[in-house]
């Protein structure tokens, strides 16, 4: 048994999740320029963009994001070209459902998001198996690109093609 507490049988039922995720590392094998910009750009930066301002960013870290997440998302937010933001709500072009949103509002916020066109990002998608089942259910509906980045998916709701990533 390692420190971790992890058995060797766990530490190889997960490589293949690790696998999946490695062949994106810092961009490389992705084939859509927007999703490349975007690993680049806002994934490994390691500040906000300058002249943005930090409104969500402070929103993010107040809802109990990490740092590095809320930097993200902010970037993310930026480099998507969105004019404003919501938390838990629909009703913003950048909309970002934390954990305490439950599934039934998840699956409405979903549908209410893609009829508006805005993005919406799910965070915590993998807290319960509930919200991970219906996460995959929105992942399979989607019809642009989702970018899965473990601690939350990014749903574009534009004219990209249906791809999803998982880093």
């Amino acid at each position: 048994m390692k420190n971790s507490g992890r058995s060797l049988k766990r530490r190889l039922s997960l490589i293949g999740n690790k696998i999946a995720r490695v062949k994106h590392y810092r961009g490389y094998g992705v084939h859509s320029p927007f999703v490349y910009g975007l690993v680049r750009k806002v994934f490994m930066s390691k500040t906000l963009f300058e002249g943005t301002g930090t409104e969500l960013f402070d929103a993010l870290r107040k809802e109990g994001f990490s740092e590095k997440r809320a930097r993200q998302l902010h970037n993310a937010m930026c480099y998507a070209e969105a004019k404003s933001f919501s938390i838990n709500s629909v009703d913003a072009e950048f909309v970002v459902f934390t954990r305490e949103v439950g599934v039934e509002e998840l699956r409405r916020g979903y549908e209410e998001a893609k009829a508006k066109g805005a993005i919406l990002v799910v965070g915590r998608p993998y807290y319960t198996r509930e919200r991970q089942a219906e996460v995959r259910a929105m992942i399979e509906a989607h019809t642009s690109t989702s970018v899965d980045n473990r601690s939350y998916i990014i749903f574009f709701n534009n004219r990209l093609p249906k791809q999803h990533y998982r880093l």
